[in-house]
């Protein structure tokens, strides 16, 4: 009895995954929109960029987050989830790579890590909804 209980309330790689995800994206949007105006001199982006960019991040974390809370996630949201994460990767290289927003040393260099780690969010979540 204990041990399914126990096999029910775990969570799964998936779901553990989608929630770091939420937990990192939140993070970054709520450092976005509450310290805006000291991160726009550091990263180069403008306030406003820097406060919409931390409301979509709050939105999309509460997304995948929601995403998670099933016991076994819905495959479409979750590879909305990843092509979302995809595309966060593409626009982040294509801000650097383009110069948009005048980015600091710093803030291309933070743009080219953030696209790495949600890219490493997305292949943890193909992976890990491949292998349920």
């Amino acid at each position: 009895m204990i041990a399914a209980l126990e096999a029910r309330t775990a969570l799964s790689p998936l779901r553990l995954v989608l929630r770091l995800d939420a937990v990192v994206t939140g993070a970054n949007g709520l450092a976005y929109l509450v310290a805006a105006g000291l991160l726009d001199g550091l990263l180069g982006p403008t306030t406003g960029f820097l406060r919409v960019i931390g409301v979509f991040l709050l939105a999309f974390a509460v997304g995948v987050w929601s995403v998670s809370t099933p016991d076994r996630p819905r495959t479409a949201a979750v590879e909305a989830v990843i092509v979302a994460n995809a595309a966060w990767v593409v626009a982040s290289l294509a801000l650097v790579l383009a110069g948009w927003q005048h980015l600091t040393t710093a803030g291309a260099a933070w743009a080219v890590l953030q696209a790495a780690v949600v890219g490493a969010f997305a292949a943890l979540q193909g992976w890990t909804l491949a292998r349920r």
